[in-house]
């Protein structure tokens, strides 16, 4: 069963610090870019981050450059997203997805091309 499980979310404070990891089952990450996205009440969806199979190549956000950084790690079939300096904006449920063809990140992240695999979520709130 083809299955993305998101952990690591939760409360964290303002200038606080989370990372959010995303597991891969059912499929070989290796083939696939990944993307995290994430969706506030009310808003749009928006692409936070994605990153490529094949040479490394990352799309950010401007909402978050400099603050988050996407990772893989093949061997553990693993993501994540280090998540630093958040603010109350950043507050949101967060996906993960994995595309097999996504042509650049860019386009993974800004709509969604290519996608296969969508996670469940997991909700991120910042708040003092």
């Amino acid at each position: 069963q083809v299955q993305l499980v998101e952990s690591g979310g939760g409360l964290v404070q303002p200038g606080g610090s989370l990372r959010l990891s995303c597991v891969a089952s059912g499929f070989t990450l290796d083939y696939y870019a990944i993307g995290w996205f994430r969706q506030a009440p009310g808003k749009e969806r928006e692409g936070v981050s994605c990153i490529s199979r094949t040479d490394g190549s990352t799309y950010y956000a401007d909402s978050v450059k400099g603050r988050f950084t996407i990772s893989r790690d093949n061997a553990k079939n693993t993501v994540y997203l280090q998540m630093n300096s958040l603010k109350p904006e950043d507050t949101a449920d967060y996906f993960c997805a994995a595309a097999h063809s996504p042509g650049t990140v860019r386009q993974m992240c800004v709509t969604v091309f290519g996608v296969n695999y969508w996670g469940k979520g997991i909700l991120v709130t910042v708040s003092s």
